[in-house]
């Protein structure tokens, strides 16, 4: 008979109804200042918005927002991931952040810019990606 035919949606990117459900979820608490959390790999974007004690308030990832494989990793991804935690700090009534950036991921830069487009004043930036003291055991010797 031979194989069959499967329709696959074009775009393949972001999908609206999870941003939408997102942000459906009404904030507990008011809070003013916080720090933001930016964890970019290669792979995937996290972002963590929390208060001044460390208390989470909000999260999202490129892949909780619908992107898939490597499309996760890019920079559009980790835009709309900002966006949206810029719309929940909105919604908290945050009026300042700081940021702690960890990773080496090409999202850095682009869910931060996106984030402070929402109006929030960033008052620091801070790298703390992790980098190795030592680093794993060197190859041995080659014997010749």
């Amino acid at each position: 008979m031979g194989k069959k035919r499967t329709v696959q949606k074009k775009g393949g990117g972001f999908d609206s109804e999870l941003k939408a459900r997102a942000l459906s979820r009404a904030a507990k608490k008011k809070v003013t200042y916080g720090t933001l959390y930016i964890q970019s790999t290669y792979n995937n974007t996290r972002m963590i918005l929390a208060d001044r004690e460390g208390n989470a308030l909000s999260w999202s990832s490129s892949g909780a927002l619908g992107f898939k494989g490597t499309k996760k990793g890019t920079p559009f991804a980790a835009a709309k991931v900002g966006e949206l935690l810029g719309e929940r700090a909105q919604q908290v009534g945050m009026k300042g952040v700081n940021v702690i950036i960890r990773g080496v991921g090409s999202g850095r830069e682009s869910s931060l810019r996106s984030f402070a487009s929402k109006g929030i004043e960033i008052s620091s930036i801070r790298d703390e990606t992790p980098i190795p003291f030592n680093g794993p055991r060197p190859r041995r010797a080659r014997r010749v």
